[in-house]
Order: C-alpha cells, then structure tokens, then sequence
C-alpha cells in the first residue's frame, strides 16, 4: 500500500525521488526517505510523517548523487516512526532497501541473522533484506550475486529496491506487489505506479512476478531468480501527466466526481451501440459466454459495491450470480466446475484478497475474468480474460470515478453473458441502451445542479448516517455510507431496506439522518421505511428522479437525479452520495485525498 519509487541518471536524484514520492502520496503513507548513491557518497534521509517532514529534513541534510531510491510507508510490522521508516540498511550502513509488501518469514531470517551478530535497528520484516545482503556481501558474492542469494530466502510479497555503496545500479524485485518501470531518453525509473514518473515519460515496462531487474546509467536488464533474461514489452501510457495534476480543484477526489462524464465516455465507447441495441466488447466474441452456468464476482470495497451492482443486473437477466468479499471467498471458496465464471473486480490489479481469491478459483479449474483500471496489473496476468473499465488515473484514495466505470463495464458485461446464455436480447436492452448513450450528459446536469453543499450544511454536526436502499439501489446505499465513513471519519452504515426492521431502527434518533436512494425497484416499500425512520424523528433525504420531488414531498430534503432506466439510476443517486460526502469532509476539515489509515492499492491482507 505503500510507495516505491527510484530513479536512474537524474541530474539530481533527490529532486527526482522527492517528485515521485510526491505523486505516490495517494497510496498512503505515514513516513518516508530516501538513500542516494553518488561517487563519493551514500547517503539515506527518512522521517516519520508527511512528505514535508523529509523535506525539511533534507533542508540541512541533502545528498548528492544520480542514482536513488525512495519509499513512502504504511505500517505494517511496527508502529511510524523514524526507525521503522525506510530505507533499512545493514550493520555497516553500506546497503539501503525499500520494500512494498510482507515477508512472511522475517522472524525466522531476523533469528539467524541475530544468531550470526546482525544488529537491527527497527521493528519492521523489511530489514531482513539488507542484512541478508550483507552476509552474503561478506561472503565474497558480488552485489548482483548477494541481491538474487538474499530474495531467494525470501517468502511472502514484495517488491524490492536495493542501493549498495560503491555501486551505482539500482537491484529491484518484484513478487506479489507492484512495480513499474519507466524508460525516458537519459534516464529510467522504478516505482509502484506510472504517476511517480509520468512527466517524464510515457514509455512503461510492467513487472511480473519473479522478475529481478537491474538497472543503471547504461540501461537495465529482466531476468528470472537464476538470471535467465526476459523479455517485457514496452507500452505507451495513453493518458497525459497533467490527468494526475488537481487542474484548479482544491482536492483529487473532488477533481474525479467532477470528470465522470468524461470517464464514463471512455468506458462506454466503441462498446455500445443504442440505435441497433448491440453492445461489442473487445477481445470477446458472439457467444463467448455460452457455456456460462453461474457467475460468482470476487472484490473489496468499493469494487464490491460495483460487484454486487452487477450480481444483481444478472439475477434480474436469469443468470445465477452471487457477489462476495475477496477476503472471505480466498479462505472458503464456493463451489466452482469448468462452467464457473469468476470474475475479479479490482480498481488497481494490485489487491491482494482479490489476487488470492483468483488464484483459487483458477486452481478449482474455474473459468477467470478481471475487470479493472489499470493495464498490466497483477489481475490480468492471473485471469483467463480482462475488461478495462478505461476510467483514467484516479489519485484520491476513496473511489469515485472508476466506481461509475466499474459499475457500467459490469453492466455492459452482464448484458453479454445473459445473450450468451440464454441466446436471446434482453427485450429491455434498448431501452437501457438508449439511457446509457444519455447518461455522461445525465451526469453532467446532476454535478450541475447539485444541493448537495446545501444539505451537508444542514446536516452539520449529527452523529451517524444510515442510508438504505433495494436491489441495485442497496448497493448504491451502501457506496454512499462507505465514502461518507472514508473521507469524513463520521460513522455511517448503509443497509437493505428491508433489514431497517430487523436491528438498525433502534439506532435511529434526532441525530441520525436517513438517505434512500430511489431507482425505481421496489420504490413503495422503500418509501414506506423512511417515513417510518422520519416518525421516528430522524431527517430524511431522499435521492430519486426529480419527477417523484412532489410524491416525495414528506421527505426533508430532496437530492435529485434526471430521469433514467432503473438499472442505471444507481449511478445518477452515487453521484449525489458522493459530493454529500465530499461536502460533508470539507466542512470539517479533513484530508480528504488522503484519508487516514488508508491507501489507494490494498498489496497485503
């Protein structure tokens, strides 16, 4: 969750590291340094907290050099601090690694390691690499030779770069979590994501697992753990730097509600055709579902709100779908034959209870398919298949745009499974497809027009927010009350409607306000729970299509959405749901693009 980044022939290596670090912030951290290596000098900076701490603390202490690496943290073993920052180096100071990942066996190694006289400074597994690099330094091995010996004791998730004095190449690895390499005209660059080094170049070589990589002024080599080499391809990124910039916006996330019509574009185009009712999704055929019996989608967060969208699009299409926690479904996986179709819905590739779950449902022989943002992720080279939800770079740490992409890439997928298996058109597919052409213009007209400021400053101050919905609105409800908890630290929970009566009405006060999300499933019985939440004192909100406002009228505030086919309105009502919960942030003060605690790619369990 944490970030690498390194970089190669920079006229200043610390400049470099401090810019690649700065646009990994997005994954969260709560320390970071760096260790620069130059001809007559090995230096390593790290401190505990923001950026702006190492910063200054470079201030008074800045080595020179062209050649470094940086890393920002996000505790695992051990509490932040500047010890358990990164770079770890080894007894002599003479070796410095970042790290990414968990080594599952660090207590053993740190035993042996203690055993042989090996002083370690932190509490973190991390620093078993360097110690290992040292002895086997210490055994005559040259610095390639002690880099490949030490990853080879290794067992868990990684990736790894390594500085050793004295020799100006970068040593990197990557087993479990990402890592990324960029190639510019004079220099290279290793990070856990394209942003750390996007404006310098556009040209990307995307990691696989056991690839060891050294790089240095002259080039850089693949090679597997025995040093046989390896050919990656070299791929261009296709959105421009200034994507990952704010462009005015006083946060990211603010930034990516406000380019969901432009996001949602992309996702849909060259995919659908309305006048004809067909939909094309490349690397899929006409009947390359046929063979489908049932669907099972395996994800985290707000991918598997996104999943339990689509589980429900499919039952409604007759197709046997259940959507599940990765986490869960990784530890007791359902039952699955060749005709399972397992699909992975992950934001980032990179998340590893998804990983985990694909990789047992691909054991149990299982049919795989991802569907994510990001091109060269761990995911797809995991899954039989992939979609690409094609939302752009998101930097915010709590979904928005890409939880639009995810939800109507899910749709368009389902529409084509359900044709596949029942060899016949959903007799709706052309009503949804017309609403769907219309919806980045829906979406515009919503953040448009918007109240949302309005009643998060009504709301001010109370204690707890509920938000229920049915069918696909449940999932939509339960997107709202988990961006609301991310961003504004405030406690809110979403439910099905239906459970209001089952325990959480007796939560319900003065303080507690009530929104639910009307699509157009169900609406009387969801109606019918919120004046009873509202007798009980509560404010409620309602989120429906502006026509309903007067049928709606008991309600105490009303939050509108353009009128829309009822399989997609839960996007219109998200939209709605997230700029409350971004309002809401704002007013009291918090770190919105970066909230606490959390990070953008969840790389360990």
């Amino acid at each position: 969750m944490c970030g690498i980044t390194a970089c190669v022939g920079a006229d200043s290596a610390v400049d470099g590291l401090l810019s690649g670090l700065s646009s990994l912030e997005y994954r969260g951290y709560d320390s970071a340094g760096i260790a620069v290596a130059g001809e007559n000098e090995f230096g390593v900076v790290k401190r505990e907290g923001e950026l702006s701490e190492l910063r200054r603390a470079l201030g008074t202490d800045r080595p020179e050099g062209t050649i470094g690496i940086g890393h920002t943290r996000w505790s695992t073993h051990g509490p932040p601090s500047d010890e358990n920052a990164h770079p770890h180096q080894d007894c002599s100071g003479r070796v410095a690694v970042v790290h990414n990942g968990i080594i599952d066996n660090y207590d053993h190694l740190r035993t042996q390691l203690e055993a042989t006289g090996h002083r370690f400074e932190s509490e973190t597994d991390t620093e078993v690499v360097p110690h290992l690099i040292e002895a086997e330094l210490a055994e005559g091995a040259d610095p390639e030779a002690a880099f490949r010996s030490a990853v080879a004791q290794l067992s868990g998730s990684y990736a790894i770069a390594c500085l050793i004095d004295g020799d100006e190449t970068v040593y990197a690895a990557r087993q479990g979590s990402p890592l990324v390499l960029g190639e510019a005209d004079d220099q290279y660059f290793l990070a856990s994501d394209v942003p750390a080094f996007r404006e310098y170049t556009d040209q990307v070589v995307y990691l696989e697992d056991g690839d060891i990589v050294t790089v240095d002024t002259e080039g850089y080599e693949i090679t597997d753990l025995a040093g046989v080499p390896l050919a990656r391809d070299v791929d261009t990124v296709e959105w421009e730097p200034e994507a990952a910039g704010k462009a005015g916006y006083p946060h990211f996330m603010l930034k990516e509600i406000y380019e969901q019509p432009e996001s949602l574009r992309q996702t849909i185009h060259g995919r659908v055709d309305s006048i004809n009712s067909t939909i094309e999704l490349e690397d899929f055929e006409d009947g390359a579902f046929t063979d489908v019996d049932h669907v099972q989608f395996v994800s985290m967060g707000t991918s598997n709100h996104a999943a339990m969208y689509a589980a429900a699009h499919l039952t409604e299409l007759g197709i046997p779908a259940d959507a599940y926690m990765a986490g869960e479904y990784a530890e007791a996986p359902r039952p699955t034959t060749e005709n399972s179709l397992v699909i992975a819905v992950t934001q980032s590739g990179e998340t590893a209870d998804t990983l985990n779950a694909i990789r047992r449902a691909n054991n149990a022989g299982a049919r795989t398919l991802a569907v994510t943002n990001t091109v060269g992720s761990s995911v797809t080279r995991e899954c039989d298949e992939s979609l690409f939800i094609r939302a752009g770079p998101e930097i915010g740490v709590a979904a928005s745009k890409t939880f639009t992409s995810q939800v109507i890439a899910l749709t368009l997928l389902s529409e084509c499974i359900a044709e596949d298996v029942n060899e016949t058109t959903n007799p709706g597919r052309r009503a949804m497809l017309g609403e769907l052409a219309d919806l980045p213009g829906d979406i515009q007209q919503v953040l448009d027009e918007t109240p949302a400021e309005e009643i998060a400053d009504a709301l001010f101050g109370c204690k707890s927010y509920f938000f229920l919905g049915r069918g696909s609105a449940r999932a939509a409800a339960l997107e709202g009350a988990l961006k609301l908890k991310e961003i504004s630290y405030e406690h809110a929970e979403g439910f099905a409607a239906s459970e209001l009566k089952h325990g959480p009405l007796a939560l319900v006060t003065e303080e507690t306000p009530v929104f639910g999300v009307i699509t157009g499933e169900d609406d009387l019985k969801t109606v019918s729970n919120l004046k009873e939440v509202q007798a009980r004192g509560a404010p409620v909100i309602v989120v429906a299509p502006a026509s309903l406002e007067r049928d709606l009228e008991f309600a105490d505030y009303f939050l509108p959405i353009p009128e829309t086919h009822s399989s997609i309105a839960g996007v219109l009502a998200n939209i709605q749901l997230q700029l409350v919960s971004y309002h809401i942030a704002d007013q009291l003060g918090r770190p919105i693009d970066k909230p606490r605690n959390l990070a953008k790619s969840v790389t360990v369990e």
